[in-house]
């Protein structure tokens, strides 16, 4: 896949430019509808599936207060593009100057002038320029007007409701991470290296964590986690524990990684880590024999779970 930031940087004319557009955060079922059928649509004629995404996300520039939390960084955004067939990625710089783009420049200076699209498919809630003020029914209009075929696509639906970034984000958020990952399509995914800790893991406790340092925005709710980790491209089965380690009285936030049947050293190394399924909240244990004696259950809790349990595939 071809990455292009910024439309100075969009040099070439693709031929039959299948285009989509928006924010895709998450990359999840409804997002990946709209791919499937971008790709369809392009390998039918021998041309281009192109897809347009923005960074910063938009609501960071235009409403920072509402402290948006970005499920999946661009990076990650664009290799999960890159597996559903996207063959270019064009991505905007978003600013307050670019979000005052009339609707009507927008589709003739961007999607008609420098991209030249045969087609635009969005989903059936798009809105773009100022204001918001650009609708799918607009983009009908003017596709007519310059020969552009536009196709809006229904939301992807699960468990009885459509499928978003911000109820994807509202369920991680209360840890309900199993179903999140249906909506996804895959288990949610927090990324870091490892760094060194207090070493109560090994030392005290008997079970040996590798500490992650993580530029994720999302965090999961703190507590108890069955996850599948991959560590230099080998799937390997593990226990999180997001928190603040009350039985030790630290206060600060921390992401610990026990990973089963394990004894490398890997501090420096980068981990990937997808959350299958919660176990329990983090609490306060009254000593460190009864800490212990919790942890050993939830080792053989996770066991169970990522033995047992369906889940998406982990990409």
């Amino acid at each position: 896949m071809v990455i292009i930031r910024g439309l100075e940087a969009l040099k070439e004319r693709y031929r039959d430019v299948i285009l989509t557009i928006g924010n895709f955060d998450g990359v999840h079922r409804g997002h990946q509808k709209i791919f499937t059928l971008v790709v369809d649509k392009a390998r039918a004629v021998r041309g281009t599936a192109m897809a347009m995404t923005f960074e910063p996300h938009p609501v960071r520039v235009l409403a920072p207060e509402r402290g948006v939390k970005v499920l999946t960084p661009f990076e990650e955004k664009a290799r999960l593009m890159e597996r559903y067939g996207i063959d270019v990625l064009l991505c905007i710089h978003f600013t307050k100057e670019f979000s005052n783009t009339k609707p009507d420049d927008f589709i003739r200076d961007v999607v008609v002038n420098r991209i030249g699209a045969k087609e635009v498919i969005v989903g059936h809630n798009y809105s773009f320029g100022k204001g918001k003020k650009g609708t799918t029914d607009l983009l009908r209009r003017r596709g007519k007007k310059y020969g552009i075929a536009v196709k809006v696509v229904r939301s992807a639906r699960m468990f009885g409701d459509a499928v978003s970034s911000s109820r994807i984000r509202s369920l991680i958020g209360r840890g309900r991470v199993c179903e999140a990952s249906w909506l996804l399509g895959r288990p949610y995914m927090i990324e870091g290296s490892v760094v060194r800790g207090e070493g109560r893991g090994g030392k005290v406790i008997g079970v040996p964590t590798a500490n992650i340092m993580t530029r994720n925005d999302l965090i999961p709710r703190e507590g108890v986690y069955a996850v599948k980790v991959n560590y230099e491209g080998t799937l390997l089965d593990g226990v999180a524990n997001l928190g603040r380690n009350p039985t030790f009285g630290i206060g600060g936030l921390s992401y610990e990684i026990h990973i089963l049947d394990f004894a490398e050293n890997i501090l420096g190394k980068n981990l990937r880590v997808y959350f299958i399924d919660r176990i329990r909240d983090e609490k306060t244990f009254p000593d460190v024999s009864s800490l212990k004696e919790q942890i050993l259950k939830d080792l053989r809790r996770a066991q169970d779970v990522l033995r047992n349990k369906k889940y998406p595939t982990v990409l």
